[in-house]
C-alpha cells in the first residue's frame, strides 16, 4: 500500500513478473525505449505478443546481455 491507502503497483524489479512491458525492460537495460524496440525488431531481444501488446520475457533482458557478454569476450 501506498501512502494514500491504494495497492503500490508493481515495480520492474518485481521478481514474480513474468512478462515486462518494452519500458521495464527497457529500464532494466537502463538504454531508452526506442533502443530497447530497435533490439526487439532486430531480434537481440525476445518478445512475444500478448493481443495487440508486446511483452518481453522476464529473463531475456539477462540473457541479452549474456550474449553481448559472450560475444564480447570473444572478439
Amino acid at each position: 500500500m501506498n501512502d494514500h491507502g491504494t495497492p503500490a503497483t508493481p515495480t520492474d524489479d518485481d521478481p514474480t513478473l513474468v512478462l515486462l512491458t518494452v519500458e521495464e525492460a527497457a529500464r532494466r537495460l537502463r538504454i531508452g525505449r526506442t533502443t530497447c524496440y530497435g533490439l526487439i525488431r532486430s531480434g537481440e531481444l525476445e518478445s512475444v505478443p500478448v493481443g495487440r501488446l508486446r511483452r518481453v520475457p522476464a529473463d531475456a533482458p539477462a540473457a541479452y546481455v549474456a550474449r553481448l557478454r559472450t560475444t564480447h569476450h570473444a572478439a
